[in-house]
């Protein structure tokens, strides 16, 4: 059983930064693919970020405003959102894949509010 603990949400500015943080419990098993993905009420969930290897994705509405990136060695995905827009308002959730296990796990989201 793997456990994803995301942090690092909160209210900010229109403009401003953060920097999502999610952990995975395991050192077992090795993460093969995680990402990020958000959802404001009402509105369906959407891809935010990926990161598989070295390849990373993201969504067009997002791009050249947020980085995602990854330390191996904590099992933990980060992302680095900057020039945040009220738009983004969302709770972000990070996804993990691993290469020895057969399913896609969640964690439990952290609120990201971007008003003034």
């Amino acid at each position: 059983q793997v456990q994803l603990v995301e942090s690092g949400g909160g209210l900010v500015q229109p403009g401003g930064s953060l920097r999502l943080s999610c952990a995975a419990s395991t050192s077992i098993f090795s993460i093969y693919r995680m990402s990020w993905y958000r959802q404001a009420p009402g509105k369906q969930r959407e891809l935010v970020a990926s990161i598989s290897g070295s390849s990373t994705d993201y969504a067009d509405s997002v791009k050249g405003r947020v980085t995602i990136s990854r330390d191996n060695a904590k099992n933990t995905v980060y992302l680095q959102m900057n020039s945040l827009k009220p738009e983004d308002t969302a709770i972000y959730c990070c996804n993990a894949r691993f290469h020895e296990l057969p399913r896609d796990y969640w964690g439990q989201g952290t609120q990201v509010t971007v008003s003034s």
